[in-house]
């Protein structure tokens, strides 16, 4: 098990529950009495939370809720440790940061299956007599260049991302048609986007807004040299007035059929499922404040009263193309004895992260024992978050948090006889319990001990 953030304990953790022997390996160590360290940890320590102290909702019914809801079922050790170390936040689970890594550090040493080893991986290979089975990694958005090379070694050159990209995702329904029209350009193929048009004036206003809002904050070890094929919107929008004209927001081949005119900008939107319940403004990556996105963005025609799913990103982040290379039991296709998890294998944020630990470490121990993993439901959020790295579009994949937008939907016939969200929501969440119920009751693991590994 290599990497000692959030995914790799709870992998380890897990695993070792399940009857197997573990070596966590983990790069930060003292050397000659100082830290080694990554740019963004500023401790030694297991499960050390960088930016954040937040594993995000505990309101009933929320997708977050969901997926903690279905940790829980399953003995997640960090979620618990998360729940004994909780701290006042709203609706929100927030944790103290040094008594959540402390208690992580008393379960790992408390486990006589787990054996820690402080060294920096850079070599992968698969394994022969007396080595491990399994090798599963989970060294995140920072993950070393010497292990970074490694990773590319194998999984082949170009499947892997070091800089994150993320356009906002506004939900379906809370577009307004009436003021947008769908064509695709020059009338090429079929009318699959939502084009958002306007006039210099509301141009020059959406301008004038985005050259003033707040840019996110940006930590030392997050400062990037911005790729020239893909520079957030407010980057561009400072080289001159025309240059959105001419990148993201250009208007040529988008003839408004309403009006027979081409529109002075166009912001166009692009399904992001199958579904169409939800779009993806396409190239608005930035790094705006989310408040100040929120603003900028509704003054779009169409936009004024959306709801975002998502906000744009722009940050340093490590992962692979998921989609390309891994099955549903997170395994790399190619190289089975390799698995993936946490932020490396695509998903975004802490929640997420130890989601997957929990998963491979499940399915780690199957397979430890002979026998192929029984999948998380598709319908749960669990499987829903699984499904979605490894058959996302592979051209378009970007990490995701855990949102409806990745759960199964109701039945067409239900969502039109249910109208309220909200209950819309608790009827997913309910079957999504259900689903993970049975399979957990079905297939998921015996109790810890159980079985040698």
């Amino acid at each position: 098990m290599i990497g000692g953030g959030l995914a790799g304990p709870e992998a380890a953790l897990t695993a070792a529950r399940l009857g197997c022997q573990v070596d966590l390996y983990e790069m930060r160590r003292m050397v000659d009495g100082s830290p080694l360290l990554t740019p963004a940890h500023q401790t030694t320590e297991f499960g050390e939370l960088v930016c954040s102290n937040s594993l995000k909702s505990e309101s009933p019914n929320t997708a977050p809720w969901l997926l903690k809801q279905e940790m829980r079922r399953a003995g997640s050790a960090l979620l618990r440790i998360a729940d004994e170390t909780a701290v006042p936040a709203g609706h929100a689970l927030a944790v103290d940061r040094v008594e959540f890594s402390r208690r992580i550090a008393e379960a790992i040493a408390a486990e006589p299956g787990i054996r820690v080893m402080r060294e920096e991986v850079t070599r992968l290979q698969e394994p022969g007599a007396g080595d491990p089975d399994l090798t599963i990694l989970a060294t995140g958005p920072l993950t070393s260049d010497a292990l970074s090379a490694e990773i590319e070694r194998i999984t082949g050159s170009g499947h892997m991302a070091f800089y994150d990209s993320i356009s906002p995702i506004v939900e379906a329904d809370s577009i307004d048609m009436e003021r947008v029209y769908l064509a695709a350009r020059w009338d090429k193929g079929t009318a699959d986007y939502i084009n958002c048009p306007m006039d210099r004036a509301e141009f020059d206003r959406f301008l004038d807004a985005l050259l003033a809002a707040e840019a996110a904050e940006t930590r030392e070890w997050e400062k990037l040299d911005y790729f020239e094929g893909c520079l957030p919107i407010e980057v561009l929008a400072r080289r001159g007035r025309d240059t959105l004209r001419f990148g993201p927001m250009k208007p040529v081949g988008l003839r408004d059929p309403r009006t027979g005119r081409t529109p002075w900008a166009v912001v166009q939107l692009r399904k992001e499922n199958v579904r169409a319940d939800s779009y993806n403004l396409v190239g608005f990556q930035n790094h705006l404040k989310f408040g100040e996105q929120a603003k900028v963005l509704r003054l779009i025609p169409g936009l004024e009263n959306a709801r975002f799913l998502r906000y744009g990103q722009i940050h340093r982040n490590t992962y692979i193309q998921a989609p390309a290379l891994l099955d549903e039991t997170l395994r790399l296709k190619s190289a089975p004895w390799l698995m993936f998890a946490g932020q490396l294998s695509g998903v975004e944020g802490y929640t997420e992260s130890i989601a997957t630990g929990l998963l491979a470490g499940i399915y780690a121990a199957a397979l430890a024992r002979g026998e192929e993993p029984v999948t998380a439901p598709r319908s749960s959020g669990l499987g829903s978050l699984v499904h979605y790295i490894t058959h996302a579009e592979v051209k378009h994949f970007q990490p995701a948090n855990i949102t409806f937008d990745l759960l199964e939907p109701l039945e067409e016939e239900v969502r039109k006889k249910v109208r309220d969200k909200k209950e819309r929501h608790r009827m997913v969440c309910e079957r999504a319990l259900a689903a993970f119920d049975g399979w957990w009751a079905a297939a998921g693991p015996l109790e810890a001990g159980a079985h040698g590994a």
